[in-house]
């Protein structure tokens, strides 16, 4: 009877057309889901699982079609890399060159660290929209990439995004240090299997862990120009890393509908709004704390601490603003004043520098 039972269930199985999408299916937890979502990217041709492929518009007829330019093909790659969060971590690079520096760095070392820094991160991002495909398709946010509207398929933008990393690393070798160069892959190695493959999909901890690759520019700043790691940037990756969980949770308080459709335990979509809030207030905190820390052990003067203190005044205000009335308008106003914090906390501290006062 057994064997019978066994048997019908080999025989549907073997029917199914998806079911070696969803391999191991018996697993319990986050290692099944892992295990399925493994199986399911190793073959760049692989199709979409019948979940997915459901929101997804069938392609046009031939006829109808839109011919796709050089000029749509080109923008698409680029949109592969997210240029606007490349833009945000180069925002934190060349500062901190600055301060390590003591005064400004010659113009092609920070010419150089910031097209590797560009080629590493442009990387890790291409590979993180390969992987996350499949998700991208169910968010709104998300379903107009190229990997999800076809205008790239899944093989060429996986080949793109290896050659970019490889790029990277050789480029950075070459024109700057080799401690650089392991730093950015490393960067891109952690946030793809650590974040995007392992703790996206399975943990309500996922930005807070993941972020750590986001906070690896400073390090490479800092070694692009004295080529060792001493406690000053250590103490600026910290600030980073910290930063992250709030800037990312206030945006997916907007889209937290987004992250339970597409079944990823972002903490705005497993969690409270008041736990939510106060979380993103302790990390501001922290935040602010770790940041006017960094002054008298970066040895900076007067110019970075005012301007550490009135951005982590306005900071902590926006985070209070989300935990009293944790609403989505306030959260997009603290994640739209988080950038603003990270560019003027950055930059007060090369003019600090530069000034020299």
């Amino acid at each position: 009877m057994r064997e019978a039972k066994a048997g019908s269930r080999q025989r549907q199985r073997t029917a199914q057309p998806g079911a070696d999408i969803c391999l191991d299916n018996a697993r319990p937890g986050g290692s099944s889901k892992i295990w399925r979502h493994l199986h399911w990217i190793a073959t760049p041709t692989r199709p979409y699982p019948q979940e997915v492929s459901s929101v997804i518009a069938p392609p046009l007829p031939s006829n109808d079609a839109k011919p796709v330019t050089l000029g749509s093909k080109v923008g698409a790659y680029v949109a592969l890399t997210k240029p606007r969060i490349i833009e945000l971590l180069l925002i934190s690079t060349v500062p901190t060159m600055v301060v390590a520096q003591r005064g400004l760095p010659s113009l092609w070392l920070m010419v150089a660290t910031v097209l590797g820094g560009m080629f590493s991160a442009g990387g890790a991002n291409a590979i993180n929209m390969y992987v996350d495909r499949d998700i991208d398709a169910l968010m709104d946010r998300t379903k107009n990439r190229p990997l999800v509207t076809g205008v790239i398929e899944p093989r060429s933008a996986l080949i793109f995004a290896i050659s970019l990393e490889v790029i990277a690393f050789f480029f950075l070798w070459r024109f700057v240090n080799l401690l650089s160069a392991v730093l950015a892959v490393s960067a891109c190695l952690f946030y793809v299997f650590v974040y995007t493959l392992w703790l996206k999909r399975t943990s309500r901890s996922n930005i807070v862990i993941g972020g750590a690759a986001g906070a690896v520019p400073v390090l490479i700043g800092w070694t692009s120009v004295t080529n060792d790691l001493s406690w000053a940037p250590i103490l600026l990756f910290a600030v980073m890393f910290m930063w992250t969980p709030p800037h990312f949770w206030a945006l997916a308080i907007k889209y937290k509908d987004d992250y339970s459709r597409a079944d990823v335990p972002m903490l705005p979509s497993v969690a409270s709004p008041e736990s939510v809030a106060r979380q993103i207030l302790l990390y501001t905190v922290a935040v602010v704390g770790l940041s006017l820390w960094f002054g008298p052990v970066a040895r900076l003067g007067w110019i970075y601490m005012v301007s550490a203190s009135l951005c982590g005044a306005g900071f902590i205000y926006f985070a209070l603003k989300v935990w009293q009335t944790m609403t989505a308008k306030s959260a997009m106003r603290l994640f739209t004043f988080s950038i603003t914090y990270v560019t003027l906390l950055f930059g007060a501290m090369a003019v600090d520098q530069l000034v020299g006062w």
